[in-house]
């Protein structure tokens, strides 16, 4: 009796642990619902049990888990959390496909409606996107721009070597000829083209995501988007409650700190996100400190299911020194001092002084509207506002000391030596003559005249604008968006008196004796007004989707000229009006699940920067002013399977009627005349190929080839003209028919790994190598018909970059340290140049340049709560 209990009893027990240990696989890949894009280290869990799992590297997982019904919960930061039911079978996989998993950050959608964000296999044009674990995996306390650097066709170099001093060429076009925009709202100075990214220095604390668009792109706004678009998605208000805290140090000496705070979404429908950090330190290059704060605030309300407001606000307050491009380096001075070497600073009575400080603070500010009509009509409004105050600090001087004091043997300013020159230099008859000293006691004080000053030239400005959007869906194959954009500009600029250097006045040709905080040498504004009318038309059907796209526009230009006019005579100049329009036109077709083929191509009429309509620096209306024109056309291929993605694409741009500015010398009376041109031409073609394989489950690889082919298509001429009766003296040519276009390398290469190397370990190593890159001139230099050379070309160089990750727990709380090791090999190479002719040899040879940073670190750690 006793051994039959027994047997039933064992008997029990098997089939107990039979079930209980019964299993299978669940299978499948976490994707953004929006980009479809996959989401890594997504966090997978059998509710009620502790099976648990991270997405990989291409965002797919594999989970053992208990056979029966079960409830799989899908969670990744910035997102809502998902549950979907799984019935899992003893020793089967159980596949769960794609898994979207939709943004927690409210009018996400609606931001990308207005930015025009290109969506996979559907938006004609050559992108890349960068996702916000990507840039903070990456960016480290570098500027935004650096983690654009692994994308086609993107150079990204930091110049001088200052905190925000950044520079970004694509396709060959440098930053006045590529679109930037926030959240949809364009950022290019209105007068020039140019962005500064010190403007921005803590806005990769805010970014979401960045989308690269290449070529014309996709956006429906009259933008400088000559050789691309550059997208920048900062976050918005979150649904879910919550933080984190950042901490991060460089091994030169530059440290940040960083937090964020998110309310989620309360019961009165309003959510708020703040994020706030402040950078401090050296920089890398010598005398380059930097005191920066950053600010982003979002407030979103929900007013009903058909109606939202969202309030933002970004800034970015710093000051930095600086080593400007006029003081790049010879050969010889890199041999003795090396690459950080920078000259333009000293010592002043012990304490350090650079000449060459940036200032700035630029607060942007935008409440969107978000509307829903109906199912088919959705409005997107943003009504915006920033205002900018500050500048950058210089040298001025007379005669021996026009552009610098002197040095010292170890090649720094003697800014000591300078104060000595400015006290003693007394011109005792003008002092007399403009009761420019002072009697005590007998005693007669005379003030000195500075030879050499430190100055200001500021840059202030008012902008304001209205961008909106309306998107009616006819039918599931017809969509039109069409809006308006309207902007306003004015920008003030004048130098001022920054420091005396030991002096007591500076004597400035128009204003006389000035002091600390006067203004000299030239005092001016920029009023710029813009209207534009758009609208697109978007096709889909089946595995055709196309759109065509129109925009019109007009200008308002005046100049009001402080400096070299008197109050109410010829102040303010006439107001010109210039109109423009592009047209751009796209198709792409999904040939199957895994390939799709897109072409596109455009025209635009786009009138020309603010510098070319007023003439000799005054209110010189420009008579000769006519639209520059850019045609494109691009042709791409994609593949994607699961495992594999290759994209090949082919582009061709044409920029004719550039305008230039240029001084000849008349050859009859060697006077030099400020000349305008507006017939010169570049063309830009090339192919771009990338391609990633997810080798495995923890690896993924990737690669990408550039090749281009950019020059200058014609020589161009102008006329110049007496400035006093307007009559034409001469004709002056610059020559530069074929001539390699410079500044960027028309080879390139990339290669990038990404290895999992435990559950909570990642290894990261990106390769980037450059080629035929010529350097930087301008074409009025190129004068001499007998002179066709090339540009100086720089030699090949390549760089490693590598990053450890490692997340963890902190008290329950999730945390990521992250060590970034950039230019491992210290492959100290020349990265931009100027040149100079060299008759004996009949070319361009070396003059002086910057150099790639040497081996530099980052160390970061970041606590969630």
């Amino acid at each position: 009796m006793k051994r039959t209990n027994l047997l039933l009893t064992l008997l029990v027990s098997l089939l107990f642990a039979g079930a209980t240990f019964a299993q299978g696989i669940v299978k499948g890949v976490v994707i953004d619902a929006s980009s479809h894009e996959t989401l890594v280290g997504a966090t997978v869990v059998v509710e009620g049990t502790t099976a648990g799992i991270t997405t990989n590297l291409n965002g797919s997982f594999s989970l053992t888990a208990p056979a029966g019904n079960q409830k799989l919960k899908v969670s990744y930061v910035g997102y809502e959390p998902k549950v979907i039911s799984v019935t899992i079978k003893n020793g089967t996989t159980y596949n769960a496909g794609n898994i979207s998993l939709k943004s927690s950050s409210i009018g996400l959608q609606e931001v990308n409606v207005l930015a025009s964000v290109a969506v996979d296999r559907k938006t004609p044009v050559a992108v890349s996107t960068i996702s916000a674990k990507s840039i903070t995996n990456n960016l480290g306390t570098k500027d935004l721009p650096s983690v654009m650097a692994y994308t086609p066709n993107v150079y990204v170099t930091p110049t001088g070597g200052g905190y925000g001093d950044s520079r970004i060429n694509v396709r060959g076009f440098d930053q006045r000829n590529v679109a930037v925009l926030i959240n949809g709202i364009p950022v290019n100075d209105m007068e020039n083209g140019w962005v500064y990214w010190s403007n921005w220095a803590g806005l990769g604390d805010a970014v979401r995501t960045i989308q690269i668009q290449r070529g014309l792109g996709a956006s429906k706004l009259a933008i400088n988007s000559v050789g691309g678009t550059i997208n920048i998605i900062t976050k918005t208000s979150d649904m879910n409650k919550g933080g984190s805290i950042y901490l991060s140090t460089t091994d030169y000496g530059l440290m940040k700190q960083m937090l964020t705070l998110s309310t989620g979404k309360m019961k009165s429908g309003t959510s708020i996100t703040f994020v706030g950090s402040h950078t401090a330190g050296n920089g890398y290059i010598d005398a380059t400190w930097t005191k920066a704060w950053s600010y982003f605030l979002s407030v979103s309300q929900e007013i009903n299911k058909n109606n939202q407001l969202v309030f933002t606000l970004i800034g970015a307050p710093q000051q930095h020194g600086q080593r400007n491009g006029y003081y790049m380096l010879t050969q010889k001075k890199f041999d003795k001092y090396g690459p950080k070497y920078n000259q333009n600073w000293g010592w002043r009575g012990g304490e350090q002084l650079n000449e060459r400080v940036n200032f700035y603070h630029k607060p942007q500010m935008a409440l969107n509207w978000y509307a829903k009509f109906s199912s088919k009509a959705h409005l997107a409004t943003s009504l915006y506002y920033s205002f900018g105050k500050g500048g950058g600090s210089g040298p001025l001087g007379y005669g021996q000391y026009k552009y610098e004091p002197p040095m010292t043997a170890f090649g720094q300013y003697d800014w000591d030596a300078m104060g000595n020159i400015n006290a003693n230099n007394v011109d005792t008859a003008f002092v007399r003559q403009n009761d420019l000293y002072s009697v005590s006691h007998g005693d007669t004080t005379f003030q000195s005249r500075s030879e050499h000053i430190i100055r200001n030239s500021n840059n202030n400005h008012q902008w304001y604008g209205l961008l909106s959007t309306l998107t009616y869906n006819f039918n599931d194959m017809f969509k039109l968006t069409t809006g308006i954009d309207m902007r306003h500009y004015k920008g003030e600029h004048y130098r001022e008196v920054r420091d005396l250097l030991g002096g007591s006045y500076w004597l400035d040709p128009k204003f006389g004796v000035s002091r600390v905080g006067d203004k000299i040498a030239y005092w001016d504004d920029g009023i710029v007004s813009y209207a534009g009318l758009f609208a697109q038309l978007e096709y889909t059907k089946g595995i055709f989707n196309a759109f065509v796209t129109s925009t019109v526009s007009n200008t308002w230009d005046t100049r009001v000229d402080y400096y070299n006019y008197t109050p109410g005579v010829g102040q303010r100049s006439k107001t010109l009006s210039n109109a423009g329009y592009d047209f751009k036109a796209g198709v792409n077709f999904n040939v199957t699940e895994r390939s799709n083929f897109f072409v596109n191509g455009g025209l635009y009429s786009r009138v020309p920067f603010f510098q070319f309509m007023f003439l000799n620096y005054k209110n010189d209306v420009n008579t000769n002013l006519k639209n520059e024109k850019i045609s494109a056309a691009e042709i791409g291929y994609v593949y994607k399977s699961a495992k594999f993605t290759a994209r090949v694409n082919g582009y061709y741009t044409v920029w004719s009627n550039i305008s230039l500015l240029a001084k000849f010398r008349d050859p009859n009376t060697s006077k030099t005349y400020n000349t305008f041109l507006s017939n010169l031409k570049e063309v830009h073609a090339g192919i771009e190929i990338q391609g990633t394989w997810e080798a495995t489950r923890w690896m993924r690889l990737s690669g990408m080839m550039n090749f281009g082919n950019w020059k200058y298509a014609n020589d161009a001429s102008g006329i110049y003209y007496d400035s006093q009766t307007l009559q034409k003296i001469g004709e002056g040519t610059i020559y530069t028919k074929n001539l390699k276009i410079g500044d960027q390398p028309q080879t390139s290469y990339g290669a990038n790994g990404s290895f999992k190397i435990t559950r909570h370990i990642t290894l990261g190593a990106h390769y980037l190598y450059y080629a035929n890159l010529y350097a930087h001139f301008t074409p009025e230099t190129r004068q001499n018909p007998d002179v066709r050379a090339q540009a100086y070309k720089l030699p090949n160089y390549g760089i490693l970059n590598m990053r450890l990750g490692w997340s963890f727990k902190i008290a329950g709380m999730d945390s990521y340290f992250n060590w970034n090791v950039y230019n491992v090999t210290n492959n100290v190479k020349l990265v931009g140049a100027e040149d100079q002719y060299n008759k004996s040899t009949g070319t361009y040879i070396f003059k002086k340049g910057f150099w790639h940073w040497g081996r530099n670190m980052n160390f970061s750690l970041k606590v969630k709560f």
